[in-house]
C-alpha cells in the first residue's frame, strides 16, 4: 500500500509536465487498483462455516471430557440411578405447605404476644400500688454509666458495676441476661422525679422479663418504653453513644410505641409561611413538622397546606386529598418542607377550611384511616374570627380534633391559639425554642391516646418491618447477612394507668414490646421443602413486603452499606412485578386463601442472567396478626421431593467425612433454645443428637434422613476425586476445585491446587454467599445448572467484582427419576482457571499450513491467532469466557462489539429482555430535590445559603452550651439535610439482559461499515450453553455500531410521566385496615387542653441572645 502511494505521487508529479495524457493515464491505474483493493476486502471477509463448526465440534468434545473427567458426574448420576428403586418421589402440595408454616409462625408469633401481655399486666399492677413520690431517690442501673469510674476509681452516680458476657442468641453482644437496665435521652434528665419515679415503679418487670425468658428462649430484646422518657431494656447492654457522647434515641419516637400508643390517624398538617415566620421561627416550624411525620406510620394519612396570602399544597400532586404516610412519602414532604420560605400576610381562615374538606372527602369516599382525624396547626399568631369555620365543620361533634403550636417566645396571640385547641378537644403547645419541639409534639399522641386508655382497651400492634441501627455491631450485620434477613418487626401494647382519680384523664404510662428477628421467622419455612427457585416471603396489611429474598433494604455510598430511605415501604407488586393485575396482591391484603400461577422473568447473579419461570404461589393469613404469608414452587424443579432411606450408623459415617459441609444457615436441629447449644455449629449438633449425646436437641427429622441418604449416595465421590489426586499422570494446571451440592444443603467439594496456588481463592469460602446453600438462597451454580439438560455442563465466569482471579465454573444437574417423574437430586461441578479452556480453543483453532484448501472458500488455512480474525467463546447470556484480548473475560460482548451483536439480536440468535428494578437508587442533581419546583436562579441560591448560615449561627448560639447545653440532640437533627448534589434516591430503572435462542445452532453475515464489511461466523458448542464467535479484525465498525451495555437506565417520569409518578405517589392501593379504632370516649376531660411551656435561662445568657438577634435583624 506504501509503494502504491509513492509511485503515485510520482505520476502525479509527472501529469503537472505531461499535460491531460497523464492525467488519464493517473485516473486508470486508480480505478483498477481500487478495483483490486475490493476483491482483497471481499477475500478477508470469507470466513469458512465449515471450518468454524469443525473447531466448535472439537472445543465442545475436549471441554466435556475435561469437566465429565473432573467433577465425576457420570459416577455421581450413575450412583442416584442405583438408589432409584428404593426411593419415593413426592409431589409437594403447596396449599398443605403454605398452611403447616403459616400455622407454626402463628405458634410462634403467638408465643411473644403472650410475653408482651405479662408485661403489659405486670407494669399497670406495680403502677397501680405506687404512690408518686417528688423526693424519691432510687439508684438505678443507667445504660450510658455502667461500668464507669471518675478518675479516683469511684463508680460514678447511676453507674456501678454490671456484669456482662458476649451471648450468640443476642447478636454477640455483650449483655446481662439477669438485668434490665435504663437509657435515658441526652435531653432528658436523670433524676427527674417523674424518670426517678417511673424506673423505681418498673423494677417490678426485671423478674418477668427473665421469666419470659425462660419461657420461651427464642425471645429476643423485651422493653418498656416510658411516657416520661427513660426506656428500660432486657437484657441489659452497655449503650455507646454517638461520636459527639450524644444518645438521641428516645423510645417514644419509635413506630412500636406511636403505634400501640395511638388508633390509626389522618393528619393534616397547615404551617403559616407569613412574613412574620421569618428566621428563626421558620427553622422551628420546620422542624415541628418533620417530628410530627416522624410519629406516622403505614396506617396513618396525611398532607401539609402552607398558608400566607393565600392556601397552598407543599406537594401540589397531593392537592385534595391524603396520602398514606409511608416512609417514602413522610421523607418525599420533608425535602419538600425544606423549600419553604416567608411571604405576606398569614390568613388561617382558609387554610382551615381546607383542610376540614380534605378531611370531609376522605371520610364521605371511605378513604384514608377511617379513624382518628387532626388538624396540626403551625403559626406564631391567629388574628382572623375562625369561629364561623368551626361552627360549619366540626361543631357540635368535635369529630376533628385541632392541635396547635405556637412558635416563638411572643405571646401576644397565646389565648387566641389555645382556644381553638381548647374548644375542637386537641392540645395546646407554646414551642420557642428547637429544644421545645419532641417533648411538645409528643403531647398530641397522649390526647389521642385517651379514648383507648379510658377504655382500657390493649390493642397488640405489630409493626412493619425495620432495621434496627441502634445496637453496637451494626455495621458487622450489614456486612454478614443477607439483605433481605437483615429486618425485623415488633410486637407492643400499651401500658395505662388504672387508677381511679385519674381515669377520665386517659393516663398513658408507657408502651411494652419486645422484637422479632425476621430472619427467625423465616426459619419456619426451610428451603429444602420450596426447592431451587422456590421461596417463601410475608405481607403486610398495607401491601408492603416484610420478608421477601429479592428485597434489598440496603445500599451502598462508598464503601458504607446503609438503609435505603424507602426500604420498609417497598410495594409486593415492586418485587413481584410480573402480577400486572395485582391479583396476588390484592388476594394477599384482604387475607385470604388461594392459589395463583405466573410465568415470571427472573434473575440471578445479581441481574445479568435472566431465567423463564412457571411460579405457583400458594398464600394464606397469619391469624392474630396483619401479615400474610407466601410461598412460591417452580415448577420442575419445586413440584416433586425425593425420600431416601438409610441406618443413622451408615450415614453418620459418610456425613464425618472430611470433604463434607451442610449448610451452616438452616436449621437441622434447633440451637438457640438450649444456652448450652448456642456455640455449636449445626453439624456438631446433628452428630450430637445421632450419637445419642444431646436427645433432646430438637431436630427437622425429615431433613436428617434426607441429609443422611445424600450423605452415603455421594460418599463415592470422595473416593474418586482422591484417586485423580494420586494418579500418575497428575492434574491439569488449572483445575483446581470440584464440587457438589443436594437439595438437603449437604455439599462436598475437593481441593485439587493449594492455597498459595489457586487463582479462585474465595471460591466456596464463608465470604462467598453467592456460592452456598443459604436462608435466602441455592448457589448460583445449582440454580444454573438446574436451567440446563442433566448431564450437559453449563459453563460461565462469576461476575467480575465477586471473583478473585480469571475462573471458569463448569456446572450440571444430577436427576433422579421415578415412573415418569424426575427430580432434580443435586448439581456437580468444577471450577477452574480461564487458562485452561484458552489453551484449549488455540489448540483446535487452528489450521495446519499444509491443509487442503482446494475445496474451501475462503481465508485457508484459517487460525485463531492470525491478526486478520477475533475468535471469542461467549456463553448463552453473552458474556465472553475466552478472547485474545484477555481483558473482555467477563465482558458482555456487546461492549466488545456492538456491531456483531447488534446483527445477532436482528437475526434472532440472541433476544433482548428487559428487566426492571423499583428499588434501586439514582443520583440526584442539585435542582431535583422536588419535581415540582423551579430551578433556583443562582441570587436565590446565595441569598438562602446567607439565610442558612446566620439561622443556624443564630441557632448554635441559642441551644448550644451557654443557651441550652443540656439539648443537644435537635441540634444532629436540625442540621441533618446534607448538600442534595451528590446524594442518591430512590428510583425505577429498566435493564436488559440477553438470552441466546438454542433453535438457531448457527448463523454467519457480513455487517457493512462505511468503507469496509466485516463478516463473522457463529457456532454453537455442542453439549454446552457455549457458543464459538469468529470475526474479521481489521473492519472497525465502532463509527457505526455503538457499545451495547446492560448498565440500567433510569425510568424518567417527565412532562407526560410526571403525571404517572404523582398517580402512584397518592394512589391509595387496596389496604386491609387494623380492626380496631379508638377515636371517641364519653367521659374524656377534653379540658385538659395543654399550657405554655417555657425553657428556663439566666438573665443574662437571655439578654445575650437577645442582643445577637437584634444585631442580625
Amino acid at each position: 500500500m506504501n509503494s502504491w502511494t509513492l509511485e503515485n505521487a510520482r505520476n502525479a508529479s509527472k501529469s503537472d509536465r505531461s499535460g491531460p495524457h497523464r492525467g488519464r493515464l493517473m485516473m486508470l491505474m486508480w480505478i483498477i487498483l481500487s478495483s483490486s483493493l475490493c476483491l482483497m476486502v471481499d477475500g478477508q471477509m470469507k470466513i469458512s462455516p465449515e471450518t468454524v463448526q469443525q473447531w466448535a465440534e472439537s472445543f465442545g468434545k475436549e471441554l466435556a471430557s475435561l469437566s465429565g473427567r473432573y467433577s465425576g458426574s457420570k459416577l455421581l448420576q450413575k450412583k442416584y440411578k442405583d438408589i432409584e428403586g428404593v426411593v419415593k418421589l413426592e409431589e409437594v402440595n403447596g396449599e398443605e405447605l403454605v398452611k403447616k408454616f403459616a400455622e407454626e409462625m402463628e405458634e410462634m408469633l403467638g408465643r411473644k404476644m403472650k410475653s408482651v401481655k405479662r408485661l403489659a399486666e405486670a407494669a399497670e399492677d406495680a403502677d397501680y400500688y405506687h404512690d408518686y413520690n417528688d423526693t424519691l431517690e432510687f439508684e438505678y442501673y443507667n445504660s450510658m454509666l455502667i461500668n464507669t469510674v471518675d478518675e479516683d476509681g469511684t463508680p460514678v452516680p447511676l453507674g456501678g458495676e454490671f456484669a456482662l458476657e458476649e451471648n450468640e442468641h443476642f447478636n454477640k453482644l455483650p449483655v446481662n441476661t439477669l438485668q434490665s437496665n435504663i437509657q435515658v435521652p441526652t435531653n432528658v434528665y436523670n433524676r427527674d422525679p417523674d424518670i426517678v419515679n417511673g424506673v423505681y415503679m418498673s423494677e417490678a418487670l426485671n423478674d418477668v422479663f427473665i421469666d419470659n425468658f425462660l419461657k420461651d428462649p427464642t425471645l429476643t430484646w423485651q422493653y418498656f418504653g416510658s411516657a416520661s422518657g427513660f426506656f428500660r431494656l432486657y437484657p441489659g447492654i452497655q449503650w455507646i453513644p454517638d461520636e459527639n457522647g450524644v444518645v438521641t434515641f428516645d423510645s417514644r419516637k419509635r413506630n412500636w410505641y406511636i403505634q400501640a400508643a395511638t388508633s390509626p390517624k389522618d393528619v393534616v398538617i397547615v404551617v403559616d409561611v407569613s412574613g412574620s415566620m421569618k428566621g428563626l421561627r421558620l427553622t422551628i416550624a420546620k422542624h415541628t413538622i418533620n417530628t410530627i411525620l416522624d410519629t406516622l406510620g403505614e396506617n396513618d394519612f396525611v398532607n401539609i397546606i402552607a398558608y400566607s396570602d393565600y392556601v397552598r399544597y407543599v406537594e401540589p400532586c397531593f392537592k385534595g386529598t391524603l396520602v398514606q404516610a409511608d416512609l417514602d412519602n413522610r421523607e418525599h414532604f420533608k425535602l419538600l418542607v425544606e423549600e419553604l420560605h416567608v411571604k405576606g400576610e398569614g390568613k388561617v381562615k382558609k387554610a382551615m377550611k381546607e383542610s376540614f374538606k380534605i378531611l370531609n372527602e376522605a371520610t364521605a369516599l371511605g378513604q384514608g384511616s377511617l379513624c382518628n382525624q387532626a388538624i396540626m396547626l403551625i403559626t406564631d399568631g391567629a388574628m382572623e374570627d375562625y369561629r364561623d369555620v368551626f361552627e360549619e365543620f366540626n361543631w357540635p361533634e368535635r369529630r376533628v380534633r385541632v392541635f396547635t403550636y405556637l412558635i416563638g417566645r411572643e405571646m401576644t396571640f397565646a389565648d387566641s391559639v389555645k382556644w381553638i385547641a381548647c374548644n375542637n378537644k386537641g392540645y395546646y403547645t407554646h414551642i420557642s425554642t428547637l429544644a421545645d419541639v419532641q417533648e411538645n409534639v409528643m403531647e398530641y399522641l397522649h390526647v389521642l391516646s385517651r379514648p383507648m386508655v379510658i377504655n382500657h382497651d390493649h390493642d397488640i400492634i405489630w409493626t412493619e418491618a425495620y432495621m434496627d441501627s441502634v445496637f453496637p455491631h451494626t455495621k458487622e450485620l450489614f456486612n454478614s447477612q443477607a439483605q433481605s434477613l437483615l429486618l425485623m418487626t415488633s410486637v407492643a401494647m400499651p401500658v395505662f394507668s388504672k387508677k381511679k382519680e385519674t381515669l377520665s384523664h386517659g393516663i398513658l404510662l408507657g408502651v411494652v414490646g419486645t422484637d422479632v428477628a425476621l430472619r427467625e421467622l423465616m426459619r419456619l419455612a426451610p428451603r429444602y421443602k420450596l426447592g431451587i427457585h422456590g421461596y417463601a416471603f410475608l405481607l403486610t396489611n398495607n401491601g408492603y413486603i416484610l420478608s421477601h429474598p429479592d428485597l434489598r433494604p440496603l445500599y451502598k455510598e462508598g464503601k458504607t452499606l446503609k438503609p435505603k430511605p424507602n426500604y420498609n415501604s417497598v410495594d409486593l407488586s415492586e418485587v413481584e412485578w410480573e402480577d400486572t393485575e395485582e391479583k396476588l396482591r390484592t388476594a394477599m391484603v384482604k387475607g385470604e386463601t388461594g392459589t395463583l400461577s405466573l410465568d415470571v422473568r427472573t434473575s440471578v447473579d445479581k441481574g445479568t442472567r435472566v431465567m423463564f419461570l412457571k411460579n405457583d404461589y400458594f398464600y394464606t393469613v397469619i391469624n392474630e396478626t396483619p401479615f400474610s404469608l407466601g410461598i412460591v414452587l417452580s415448577r420442575g424443579y419445586g413440584q416433586y421431593i425425593f425420600i431416601g432411606n438409610v441406618s443413622v450408623e451408615e450415614g453418620l459415617h459418610d456425613l464425618l467425612a472430611p470433604d463434607l459441609i451442610i449448610a451452616s444457615e438452616w436449621t437441622y436441629c434447633e440451637t438457640d433454645i438450649d444456652p448450652s447449644h448456642r456455640k455449636l455449629s449445626q453439624l456438631e449438633a446433628v452428630v450430637r443428637y445421632l450419637t445419642g449425646k444431646e436427645p433432646d436437641l430438637e431436630c427437622d427429622v425429615q431433613l436428617l434422613q434426607q441429609t443422611l441418604f445424600d450423605a452415603v449416595v455421594t460418599a463415592p465421590m470422595e473416593a474418586y476425586w482422591t484417586a485423580l489426586m494420586l494418579n500418575t499422570s497428575g492434574i491439569d494446571d488449572g483445575i483446581e476445585t470440584v464440587f457438589l451440592g443436594t437439595r438437603s444443603g449437604l455439599m462436598r467439594f475437593q481441593r485439587y491446587t493449594g492455597i498459595e496456588k489457586r487463582v479462585g481463592k474465595s471460591f466456596l469460602t464463608d465470604k462467598d454467599k453467592e456460592n452456598m446453600f443459604t436462608m435466602d438462597h441455592f448457589p448460583v451454580w445449582y440454580r444454573r445448572a438446574s436451567e440446563f439438560p442433566a448431564g450437559q455442563f453449563l459453563y460461565y465466569t462469576p461476575r467480575r467484582e465477586t471473583r478473585a482471579g480469571r475462573i471458569v465454573i463448569a456446572t450440571t444437574a444430577v436427576t433422579v427419576t421415578v415412573g415418569k417423574k424426575t427430580a432434580i437430586a443435586g448439581a456437580i461441578g468444577v471450577q477452574m482457571t480461564l487458562e485452561v479452556l484458552e489453551s484449549k480453543l488455540w489448540s483446535v483453532a487452528v489450521q495446519p499450513n499444509d491443509t487442503d484448501c482446494s475445496d474451501i472458500e475462503g481465508i485457508c488455512p484459517l487460525r485463531c491467532d492470525n491478526i486478520d480474525i477475533d475468535c471469542f467463546v461467549i456463553d448463552n447470556n453473552g458474556f465472553v469466557l475466552i478472547s485474545k484480548q484477555r481483558t473482555d473475560a467477563g465482558k458482555f460482548y456487546g461492549e466488545v462489539d456492538g456491531s456483531v451483536m447488534t446483527t445477532l439480536i436482528r437475526m434472532g440468535m440472541f433476544k433482548r429482555v428487559s428487566l426492571f428494578d423499583y428499588q434501586a437508587m439514582c443520583k440526584m442533581s442539585l435542582h431535583s430535590v422536588s419535581s415540582t419546583r423551579p430551578l433556583l436562579s443562582p441570587f436565590y441560591v446565595l441569598a438562602a445559603t446567607l439565610k442558612w448560615f446566620l439561622s443556624n449561627f443564630l441557632l448554635f448560639l441559642l441551644e448550644f452550651n451557654f443557651c441550652g447545653f443540656w439539648h443537644t440532640d435537635h441540634f444532629a437533627d436540625a442540621s441533618a439535610h446534607k448538600k442534595k448534589g451528590d446524594i442518591l434516591q430512590p428510583c425505577d430503572t429498566e435493564y436488559p439482559s440477553f438470552v441466546y435462542e438454542p433453535s438457531v445452532k448457527e448463523t454467519n453475515s457480513i455487517i457493512k461499515c462505511g468503507r469496509c464489511k466485516k463478516m463473522f461466523v457463529v457456532q454453537q458448542i455442542p453439549e454446552s450453553n457455549l457458543l464459538l464467535l469468529v470475526a474479521q479484525a481489521d473492519c472497525d465498525c465502532s463509527r457505526q455500531y455503538g457499545p451495547i451495555t446492560m448498565a440500567p437506565q433510569e425510568v424518567k417520569y417527565i412532562l407526560l410521566r410526571l403525571s404517572v409518578k404523582c398517580d402512584r405517589m397518592r394512589s391509595q392501593k387496596i389496604r386491609r385496615r387494623p380492626e380496631s379504632c379508638h377515636a371517641y370516649h364519653p367521659q374524656e376531660n377534653a379540658n385538659d387542653c395543654g399550657g405554655a411551656s417555657f425553657v428556663s435561662l439566666s438573665a443574662s445568657l437571655f439578654f445575650a441572645c437577645l442582643s445577637f438577634v437584634a444585631l442580625v435583624s
